[in-house]
């Protein structure tokens, strides 16, 4: 695990806290690392009334391996750059799920 990976996940005190970058509109869903090494999850929904929220949720709680009902979105629920709870989950479980290490 390299430190600018590290940089996005972390533990919080009821969880796993995720920092990421939402990109609405994408032509397909996916979750992936950007070149400066910050979350980026792209969703094919549209920033509309929550459509673009709900889609990321659903693709990290399957990424995951999750329920959709303990994702939360903590801050940036109107903006691109969100912060999002993994309720009961640890920052290193989660990080070896999303890079398979």
């Amino acid at each position: 695990m390299n430190s600018g990976a590290e940089s996005f996940i972390k533990d919080g005190k009821d969880g796993a806290l995720i920092q990421l970058r939402a990109q609405p509109g994408a032509s397909r869903n996916e979750i992936v690392l950007d070149s400066e090494g910050r979350l980026k999850v792209r969703v094919t929904a549209a920033a509309v009334e929550g459509a673009a929220n709900r889609s990321v949720i659903k693709l990290l709680a399957k990424a995951l391996s999750v329920p959709k009902s303990s994702i939360s979105i903590q801050s940036g629920e109107a903006s691109r750059d969100k912060v999002l709870l993994v309720e009961g989950q640890s920052a290193a479980d989660l990080m070896s799920r999303l890079t398979g290490r």
